[in-house]
């Protein structure tokens, strides 16, 4: 039976090996599908559908924590539905396996509306293998869509990564017609999977909250039901009378790998890892200073998210065949622009020092609505009361990260408010050292927020900054390199292009290395061969 954290599923293996000789659909013999506990499943919301009121929609995927083996199909329908469904096989051989999905909602605090999210898990897939799918239920038409699976090993692959998007539709908050142009653009890449830096839709800012999520989610469609589109929660995420935290609408809505802890902190951090790349996604509200959601959170989890974090960490440097450690999340470490909202002294205490022990490669965030990437960083300036990270190497075309962190701030995902034209010259950066007392309450009833203290520091890391281009993305081309050798990323930075069927113009284009983790391996090899050869 099914434990209450696990969602439903009628399909037994029988069903399951049926559904294999029927189809011919390329997965693993293990019947794991809709009954793994590798993803997160807050109870809180989970029901069971009831009538058939209209149509699927807001369709998109997400993986587990094995990207070779592991995805999730979510989508929501308008009203509570009969007997979710999705239909799973390839191209060759049709749709031959019916996978029953689960059922979660939350009513939002502000309407009062009802939302009805649908989760399908896929357990037991095949790596580097493409999938065909459709979602339907009791008198809706189905909905399509496809994905390919991470490889089981290194091997070359591609990811994406953009933040503080917001939706193309007027009275949404910080709405843009740029939000519509990146999510067809990415697609024209066809990477493996994207990662979204925080501030997915502004819906706390929105005079509808819901709309502005279905709003968001219809948008993405083109190319999150075609690939896996992986969150970190941002801080606009977090939405009055949503859930014990505020984040009931996004851990509603997304269907994330499981951290292990109760269900109140399910999907807000998370890991995964595809080929040689372990991906680590934080919730930065629970360790910064600045008071920047519905509620002021800061300290949220207790120390549980550092806590996990540490073994997450600890554990991708030991795991065979994890070469590079990539870390999402929101809030910023670094910025060099003025009156935004600066970089944040809790990222700098809390997170820092343990991506320093564990040699974090790459960390991608958003919070500030340009693009900007900084030196590789290893430590901290110990004349600085700002925690002042340490540059280690000027070179800003090769980036060797076994030396020290790359960080990248890619917030032009849409937003109507870009922050590009506040780059300071000569570069500084305003750090948020505390919050102060409430300020005045702002017209509409909003609440309050703290005050922020702001500190402003000599940016000695500042490295490569962009005047030009308010809205673009990043892609990551990882090569693994030969057994003992280097392996690389090349990062591109692209442009948005003002069309959603233009493509993106590159504008800047650089390479992260480092030692193949099986490099040791190779070198204590070649000594005992010297040695016996000299015996």
């Amino acid at each position: 039976m099914p434990t209450k954290d696990e969602p439903q599923s009628s399909l037994t293996r029988r069903d399951f090996i049926r559904g294999i000789g029927a189809a011919g659909v390329g997965l693993a013999a293990t019947p794991l599908i809709g009954g793994s506990q590798a993803f997160a499943a807050p109870d809180l919301w989970l029901q069971a559908g009831t009538v058939s009121p209209g149509d699927p929609e807001q369709l998109h995927l997400q993986f587990g924590s094995d990207a070779s083996r592991e995805v999730v199909a979510s989508w929501v329908t308008p009203a509570s539905v009969r007997h979710p469904v999705l239909r799973l096989g390839t191209a060759e051989h049709g749709l031959g396996i019916r996978v029953h999905a689960d059922t979660r909602t939350y009513v939002d605090g502000k309407s009062g509306v009802e939302v009805f999210t649908h989760h399908a898990v896929l357990d037991g897939l095949r790596p580097s293998t493409r999938y065909v799918y459709e979602v339907s239920h009791d008198g809706g038409a189905p909905l399509a869509g496809s994905f390919t699976t991470a490889p089981g090993g290194r091997a070359p692959l591609r990811f994406t990564s953009f933040g503080d998007q917001a939706t193309p539709e007027a009275g949404n908050g910080l709405a843009s017609v740029w939000a519509g142009f990146n999510p067809p653009q990415v697609e024209r890449l066809e990477p493996l999977f994207h990662l979204l830096n925080g501030d997915l839709c502004y819906a706390n800012i929105s005079p509808d909250r819901v709309k502005t999520w279905h709003d968001f989610f219809q948008n993405n469609q083109v190319s999150a039901s075609r690939r896996p589109w992986m969150p970190a929660a941002g801080n606009h995420e977090n939405e009055l009378g949503n859930g014990p935290i505020g984040y009931g609408a996004y851990e509603t809505r997304f269907r994330v790998p499981s951290n292990g802890e109760p269900a109140e902190f399910q999907g807000l951090w998370y890991t995964f890892r595809a080929g040689s790349v372990r991906v680590v996604s934080l919730n930065n509200d629970d360790v910064c200073l600045q008071d920047g959601g519905d509620s002021y959170v800061n300290g949220y989890s207790g120390g549980r998210q550092k806590r996990w974090l540490e073994r997450t960490l600890s554990g991708a440097r030991r795991e065979e065949g994890v070469d590079w450690i990539v870390v999402v999340m929101h809030q910023v470490a670094m910025s060099s622009v003025h009156d935004f909202n600066g970089a944040d002294l809790g990222i700098r205490q809390e997170w820092l020092p343990l991506f320093d022990r564990f040699g974090v490669d790459l960390v991608v965030a958003g919070h500030e609505h340009h693009y900007e990437r900084m030196k590789p960083v290893r430590g901290f300036d110990p004349a600085s009361a700002t925690m002042r990270p340490q540059p280690v190497s000027e070179d800003l075309d090769v980036i060797d990260t076994s030396r020290g962190t790359a960080h990248m701030i890619i917030g032009g995902g849409g937003t109507s408010a870009p922050s590009n034209g506040l780059f300071y010259d000569p570069p500084k950066c305003d750090v948020i050292m505390s919050v102060g007392p409430q300020l005045p309450a702002p017209p509409g009833g909003a609440r309050p927020k703290r005050a922020p203290n702001k500190v402003t520091e000599d940016a000695t890391w500042a490295g490569h900054r962009d005047p030009q281009d308010p809205y673009g993305f990043a892609s990551f081309d990882v090569d693994p390199g030969r057994p003992g050798g280097m392996t690389k990323i090349e990062v591109t930075f692209w442009r948005t292009s003002p069309s959603a069927t233009a493509a993106a113009v590159p504008v800047d284009r650089f390479i992260l290395q480092r030692p193949r983790s099986d490099s040791h391996d190779h070198d204590r090899e070649r000594d005992r061969q010297a040695a016996t050869a000299a015996g």
